[in-house]
Parts: structure tokens; C-alpha cells; sequence
């Protein structure tokens, strides 16, 4: 939409959009207040110390990109995040029997929680049982939580597409899924992309099985969400050139990704580029500001 922005005192025209959303950040291990400098304004963090994350969609900070937590991340006993090392204990929840699921979730909720996320890592550690991890879908979806897994290992996405998961916290890459699953996870839920993270520009295989993954899901009609995982290794504060690159070449809409997986209501944040559009589209993307909705006027079209 066209429209301008009031930018140091003069208004600048230029394209209106929504406030660019990261859909996978970790607040806890950047400096969240240079993500509005560079382009973001809205921030999903999945997974922290539910004593610091419950204050982040409260803050008053006007620097601070406006924020939605998960709280700590459930995982089984000594699953995945316990011994990772990039996560203090307090980021995880151990949740070892049915019985324990509703106090988790109730911890979750306490947290200020709009997700809750699970971790489904194999190659890490233990992960749920499947009694386990119905227990906690079910109960998520009884509270109104969508529940978004992290899923690492063979036959972990599966699990979680069997088990009514809504959501993947990452693009699969420790294997190719089948016609099959895609098709059903494409029918069902969408995936959060953070496909920069397999090495920060300097891709591998696990960067080329992610991509095919999310350019099949996509072209099936899956939902993507812009995420990058922020927090881990050498990634950009902001937006993301090489996470954008890759899903230009994935996606249809690039910017649809850019929304987010939560809905925002009463958004107090927009995304402003000046001036006119470009060919290349990541350079014009990349041009973005966060400019308060109150300093946005929409123009005539």
C-alpha cells in the first residue's frame, strides 16, 4: 500500500506494510534493541528463562521490537535443550509423564505464553513418549496454545505431524520427507524457515536438504514463516539478506512470510520502505524501517 512516513521531521513516500515479523528468535542471546534499527518489529521467541521472557511483551522500551513469547521449551528428561550448552536450564521444561502435563502447560501460560514449544530432537537426546506427546498437544490446544516442535532426527517431523502439531520451529533437514508427509504437512501446518542457520552463508547438505524440503512443502501449498533462529552462531541482527535470498527462490510471496505465525492485534508497529519498489526485491526488502503507526499515512491509490 502506498502511503508515507513522518522520518526526522519530513515525510517520506514510499510502500506501507505490515510490521515485519522474525517467527524464531532467542531475545536472551542477542541485543534486541538494534531489531527495530534493522528492520524488524515484531519477534517470536521461542524458548527462555520464563522468570526474564514473562517481561518482554510488557516492556515499555520503545527501542524493543513488540514481542511474544513460548516461555520454556517441553522436552522430555534430559532432552534437548538441557545439554546443549546455548540455553541456561531455565529455558527448558522436563516433562516426564502424563501426569505432569498439566502443570506444565499451566507454567507455560504463567510465562505470558502464546505458543508452546516442544522439542522433538533424537540426535540430542530423549525425546516424548507418544503418550507423552499427545498429552502435551492436547492440553496445549485445551488452553488455546497452538504448539510449535522443534524436530531434529529421523521420523521426528512425522511424529509431529501425527501428533497434531501446528507448527515446526524449523524447516526439516536432517532428512528428505516423503510425497507423502509433505502433502499432509502442507494440508495441516506451517513451518518457520531458518534456513541461514546451516552455516551462515556457507552452506552444505544439511542447508540443500532444508531447501528442498521447504520448496516442495511450499509449492504443495504449505504455509512459511520467516524465522531465523536468531541467537545462533553469525546471524544478522534484522532482516536477513541470505534468509531472504533462500525463500525468494522457495516461495511465491516472500512477503507473506514476513507477517509472522502469530495474528497481530492492534500492532503498534509498521513496516515503512521509502521510496519506489526494485527489481530486486531482498535489496528493497532489506530497505525497511520500523516506524510507529501513529507517524504512517495511507495515500489515495
Amino acid at each position: 500500500m502506498l502511503g508515507r512516513a513522518l522520518i526526522d521531521g519530513s515525510w517520506v513516500e514510499g510502500t506501507i506494510l505490515p510490521g515485519f515479523t522474525d517467527s524464531h528468535v532467542h531475545l536472551g542471546l542477542v541485543d534486541a534493541a538494534t531489531l527495530r534499527e534493522n528492520g524488524i518489529a515484531r519477534v517470536l521467541d521461542l524458548g527462555w528463562d520464563p522468570a526474564v521472557a514473562r517481561e518482554w511483551p510488557q516492556t515499555t522500551d520503545a527501542r524493543l521490537p513488540v514481542t511474544d513469547v513460548a516461555g520454556p521449551i517441553l522436552t522430555a528428561p534430559h532432552g534437548y535443550p538441557a545439554q546443549s550448552g546455548w540455553a541456561p536450564t531455565e529455558a527448558s521444561r522436563a516433562v516426564g509423564a502424563v501426569d505432569d502435563v498439566d502443570a506444565a502447560i499451566a507454567e507455560v501460560l504463567a510465562a505470558g505464553a502464546r505458543v508452546v514449544k516442544i522439542a522433538l530432537n533424537s540426535d540430542a537426546g530423549p525425546t516424548f513418549g507418544d503418550d507423552v506427546l499427545a498429552a502435551v498437544v492436547a492440553a496445549a490446544h485445551s488452553a488455546a496454545l497452538p504448539v510449535v516442535a522443534h524436530t531434529q532426527g529421523t521420523g521426528q517431523a512425522a511424529r509431529a505431524l501425527e501428533a497434531e502439531v501446528d507448527a515446526l520451529a524449523h524447516t526439516p533437514w536432517t532428512e528428505t520427507l516423503d510425497d507423502f508427509v509433505l502433502t499432509s504437512m502442507a494440508a495441516r501446518m506451517s513451518w518457520i524457515s531458518t534456513l541461514d542457520m546451516h552455516g551462515w552463508g556457507n552452506y552444505g547438505t544439511d542447508f540443500d536438504r532444508a531447501f528442498g524440503n521447504l520448496e516442495r512443502f511450499a509449492a504443495l501449498g504449505g504455509r512459511v514463516h520467516y524465522g531465523t533462529d536468531l541467537g545462533n552462531g553469525a546471524l544478522p541482527v534484522g532482516l536477513n539478506r541470505r534468509e531472504l535470498t533462500a525463500l525468494m527462490a522457495a516461495l511465491p510471496n516472500v512477503i507473506e512470510a514476513l507477517l509472522g505465525l502469530l495474528p497481530a492485534e492492534h500492532m503498534p508497529l509498521k513496516t515503512f520502505i521509502p521510496g519506489d519498489a526494485e527489481a530486486d526485491v531482498v535489496e528493497w526488502l532489506c530497505r525497511a524501517m520500523v516506524i510507529p503507526a501513529t507517524d504512517i499515512q495511507e495515500l489515495p491509490a
